[in-house]
């Protein structure tokens, strides 16, 4: 390759690397994005230009048909399904690499034996990340569609079967460094591999996904890395790489988040008991549940001086981001004081929350993380409750239980909670909230968004 491609190449892995950096803060993260994006055409361009490329038709094809794919699911994905999204781009990502791995194989069944040690090791590892990483990811997509069960699914001798799995993909992996030649078990390291994504990620249970999505989304970075090698591609080895390693390093944040190791989620099948949908009275028996009215929430709300309003998925199943920054709005032209509290594991996928206030233009600087909000509750007013659940449950605290030792947003200390639900149901994790029943707790039944609505009428009112 010419010095003035590799001179590119650099110039892109410093523009990805100076966009990751932007992406760690709210404040940059769109210019961080634009960075990153300007890097990936550089490579991109440099790639075509300098890779020998003999016929641009398919790939004029597979770009307008891929950008016309794009663009209609930017415009058309709503925010609540973006974890999906996420989980699928995923799962493309290791797709494509194992593709372009398996291409690089059949390139040199014509003379595989001459295949070089270094490449083939690179193809194997290639298909084997990659093709984990794409029936893992269609895994978690049906997960968070609904497609398939929330619930961890397991069956007898589980860990064992993956243990065995695992262990074959090894010896395949050997016995292709011996035998490069034997299509059969390249074609074999390719199905048991696709079979191994789908059982590791079955076991998982819901409230596991952004973890898992992290986690995936590393996998798809470390097949992409393996291709750059099989190629020979400096920008898709630096590139890959980035990606593999802030996976990583997310994942990492996120287990800290929820008090568990890795293996405790992968393995663990937290989530596996599952919970239904409860009526008013339903999971907590015998415990009183003190409801508001609208107006009665209007009026506390409006005497407020602090208020620390804390998210969750049912905020994103509403779409009431736009009315809880209006209400935010009112409440600090009576001279109280908003600020919004964010769980690292909040939502569905890992900065869920963040993206979703963005997107109604949120003040970056109201935001404030679990270490930073948790020493205010014990000052705040009034703590709002916005759809979250198993981020915000006391049971957590218990030296015993499903979400023992999970950090959690200390919301009970404050002098008055209010929640917003739709009804007493338990969250993700399938376990029912004591929070609920706090003689400091408040409960306004009803959808986030008609909730907020209402609150929003009323405020000026009272």
């Amino acid at each position: 390759m010419s010095p003035l491609a590799q001179l590119l190449y650099l110039v892109g892995a410093v523009a990805f690397i100076t966009g990751l950096k932007r992406l760690s803060s709210p404040a940059t993260a769109r210019s961080g994005n634009l960075v990153a994006a300007v890097g990936m055409l550089i490579a991109i361009v440099v790639t075509l230009v300098y890779g020998g490329i003999l016929s641009f038709q398919w790939i004029v094809i597979g770009i307008v048909v891929g950008s016309g794919i794009g663009a209609i699911f930017a415009r058309t994905v709503k925010m609540t399904d973006m974890p999906q999204m996420v989980a699928l781009l995923n799962g493309f990502g290791g797709g494509a690499s194992a593709l372009v791995a398996s291409a690089e194989y059949l390139r040199y069944q014509g003379g595989v034996e001459g295949l070089p040690l270094n490449v083939g090791i690179s193809i194997q590892l290639s298909v084997l990340i990659g093709a984990v990483t794409f029936s893992g990811s269609l895994i978690a997509f049906g997960k968070l569609q609904g497609l398939v069960t929330g619930r961890a699914v397991t069956y007898p001798l589980q860990k064992t079967v993956n243990a065995v799995l695992f262990l074959g993909t090894l010896a395949l992996l050997v016995m292709l460094v011996m035998h490069p030649e034997r299509s059969d078990l390249f074609w074999g390291l390719m199905a048991i591999s696709l079979v191994l994504g789908v059982l590791s990620v079955i076991p998982i249970g819901g409230a596991d996904m952004p973890v898992v999505i992290s986690l995936l989304n590393s996998y798809s970075g470390l097949a992409a890395a393996m291709t750059g090698f099989v190629i020979n591609n400096e920008g898709l080895i630096i590139s890959g790489a980035l990606v593999g390693a802030s996976g990583l390093i997310l994942t990492n944040i996120m287990c800290k988040a929820m008090n568990r190791s890795l293996a405790n989620v992968l393995f663990g099948a937290f989530g596996a008991g599952g919970g239904g949908t409860a009526a008013i009275a339903g999971p907590g028996g015998d415990k009183t549940v003190r409801q508001i009215s609208v107006e009665d929430a209007a009026t506390m709300l409006a005497y407020a001086r602090s208020v620390i309003v804390v998210p969750g998925y049912g905020l994103a199943v509403a779409q009431a981001q736009h009315d809880i920054r209006e209400l935010a709005d009112l409440i600090e032209a009576r001279g109280g004081e908003v600020k919004y509290a964010i769980h690292p594991v909040a939502g569905r996928m890992p900065g869920h929350m963040n993206v979703l206030l963005a997107e109604a233009n949120v003040p970056y600087d109201k935001l404030r993380d679990m270490d930073q909000i948790n020493p205010e509750f014990e000052r705040c007013d009034v703590a709002l409750v916005v759809g979250a659940n198993d981020v915000v449950n006391p049971d957590a605290r218990l030296p015993a239980g499903p979400l023992s030792g999970m950090p959690i947003l200390d919301v009970d200390k404050a002098k008055h909670v209010i929640v917003l639900k739709r009804s007493l149901s338990p969250g993700f994790a399938g376990v029912d909230n004591p929070l609920f029943y706090l003689e400091n707790t408040s409960m306004l039944f009803g959808s986030a968004k008609d909730t907020v609505a209402a609150l929003v009428k009323e405020l000026p009112e009272a």
